[in-house]
């Protein structure tokens, strides 16, 4: 009895806490910009620098796009985000340092900052052999879910969006997520789709002299069709982004005096909202510098020792408060150099030079990557004879476009069939050096646009299968170093000399100081033979007195 006793009790007091909850009324722990009041009402927080902490988030999100963003830019911008230190023994207390990916996810997830009261969102599951694990439940199976219910940072619609976002972020597969815009050089990452099956297409690079080269991949929409089947389709991305960026060019340039307001309104607001920011961590090191002043001046002078804690306390909060003071100075310094009129002027020449914009070599990736998704939904690519690219463009328009189907690398690095025949040629009374020379002043170039070499000329005879230069000379009757050697019972080292003198023909087969020689005939030369004739010379020409001598 005891027990079912206790079990009543026990689904009593859940049943209270469930309708509680029912109703919007369950207090419950509030995260970080949210506070109950004295009749325990949620409030924003009466501190407003925490309120200037929480509205940053949302706003960097709502311009960069990403959670990795915002907590980068918290950090390139030198901004505090507030935390719960609780050290042993004491209460929480609020401490401030740097914003970290994981708490940016969870505060864009958490429906209390938009006003919403929400209940048995996570599940507790119990496992046999003991513990559990808690997951989170679809929204449809939460228990309770209030809208509008206290003030709120952002609205419902921004919260849904925000979601949205984080969801087409995640590098996950499937045709309504996109990964958020990244460093590379493809414009289509993230809106390819395959035409085939439907599947979102990755993006691969590969790196050339030039940099790294994109291209886009279906994988299939199965696991089990990228086994059996390997990829749907793969294009390269070169002249698809080239393609698509003129197309955008086309389609801004009614747009972009437009664009060019709105690019400097934002300027303007970041600029000033990191200012407020700032400004405030200024305020609340004065704040904690004036009451550590005002600490000291209370104690005691006879207690020493809490008098010596107190002025090294008040020390910590004035090097604070001057290390924040000229945080904000330099800060401010830095703005003004960006806010410029010189600067200004050139975001208003946007509204005339887009093009140059969009061409400029200084303009990042990340950043046309931007412009390309604030007017394009998607784009369908289908391979076939041709390229076809379905582009859906924001506001309903569509446009299809047809290019030519890029060739591949090897295809678009293939040599001149001219200088091939030429160099065919060449090879009979050349080697590689002076070949190469030949085609350098006739003009031709090698299949990356880059003048001929030796080794070039290898590599090409060989990639053509061309006969070598050793193959040729042979053909013609040509000897070896000891061939004719051994045909004119001599050392290799004697043939050299010969060869160095002109005794003997000789015909280089490379620029290593290799050559094949000619056939001397049926009378080749002969060792010490110049000496024998230039003895018997001297001896005819001799006096008689010398020869009876």
């Amino acid at each position: 009895m005891s027990e079912a006793e206790l079990h009543l009790i026990r689904a009593r007091m859940r049943g209270g806490l469930l309708n509680k909850a029912k109703r919007g009324e369950l207090a419950t722990p509030l995260p970080f910009g949210f506070a109950y009041d004295d009749e325990g009402r949620v409030v924003l927080d009466p501190d407003q620098q925490i309120q200037r902490a929480i509205r940053s988030v949302f706003d960097a999100f709502r311009r960069v796009g990403s959670a990795f963003g915002v907590a980068k830019e918290f950090r390139e911008q030198g901004w505090q985000f507030p935390r719960l230190i609780r050290p042993p023994g004491g209460p929480a207390e609020v401490g401030w340092g740097d914003l970290e990916h994981n708490r940016v996810t969870r505060i864009l997830r958490n429906p209390r900052y938009a006003g919403a009261f929400f209940y048995g969102r996570t599940r507790f599951q119990k496992k046999l052999e003991g513990g559990g694990r808690s997951r989170d439940l679809p929204r449809q199976e939460w228990h309770t879910l209030i809208l509008d219910v206290h003030p709120s940072y952002i609205t419902w619609r921004d919260y849904e969006e925000n979601l949205r976002r984080l969801q087409q972020n995640a590098q996950t597969h499937g045709l309504e997520k996109r990964s958020a815009v990244r460093e590379g050089p493809s414009l289509l990452q993230g809106l390819a789709i395959c035409g085939l099956c439907g599947s979102r297409m990755t993006v691969g690079y590969r790196q050339r002299k030039e940099g790294p080269y994109p291209f886009y991949i279906c994988q299939g929409p199965r696991e089990v069709d990228r086994i059996e089947k390997g990829y749907c389709q793969r294009v390269s991305g070169y002249s698809l982004d080239k393609a698509i960026g003129a197309l955008l060019v086309e389609t801004v340039t009614p747009l972009a005096l437009e664009v060019a307001l709105n690019v400097q309104q934002e300027l303007q607001s970041r600029w000033d909202e990191a200012d407020r920011l700032r400004r405030l961590q200024v305020d609340r090191a004065r704040y904690e510098s004036e009451l550590a002043r005002r600490r000291f001046l209370r104690v005691d002078p006879d207690n020493r020792l809490v008098a010596a804690s107190l002025e090294a306390e008040w020390n910590s909060k004035l090097r604070a408060l001057s290390e924040a003071e000229q945080n904000y100075e330099r800060q401010c310094q830095a703005d003004q150099m960006k806010v410029s009129t010189l600067q200004r002027e050139q975001v208003l020449a946007l509204a005339t030079n887009f093009p140059q914009l969009w061409n400029d070599p200084g303009t990042a990736d990340r950043e046309r990557k931007r412009m390309v998704r604030l007017l394009i939904e998607d784009i369908t690519i289908r391979k076939g004879e041709q390229i076809q690219l379905n582009v859906r463009i924001r506001g309903g328009m569509s446009k299809t476009l047809m290019l030519p189907r890029p060739l591949s690398y090897c295809e678009s690095h293939k040599q001149n069939p001219a200088m091939v025949a030429e160099m065919d040629g060449l090879l009979d009374d050349y080697n590689y050096a002076d070949v190469a020379r030949i085609l350098n002043e006739k003009g031709f170039k090698t299949g990356d646009g880059l003048e001929l070499t030796s080794p070039a000329v290898g590599y090409i005879r060989a990639a053509y299968r061309l006969k070598s230069r050793f193959d040729r000379l042979r053909e013609r009757g040509m000897l070896t170093l000891f061939e004719i050697a051994r045909r004119c019972a001599v050392s290799k080292n004697t043939i050299s000399s010969w060869r160095r003198r002109g005794r003997i023909r000789a015909h280089a087969i490379n620029d290593r100081n290799q050559f094949l020689f000619e056939d001397p005939g049926p009378n080749p030369p002969r060792k010490h033979a110049r000496k024998c004739r230039l003895a018997i010379i001297s001896g005819t020409r001799s006096s008689p007195t010398q020869r009876v001598a």
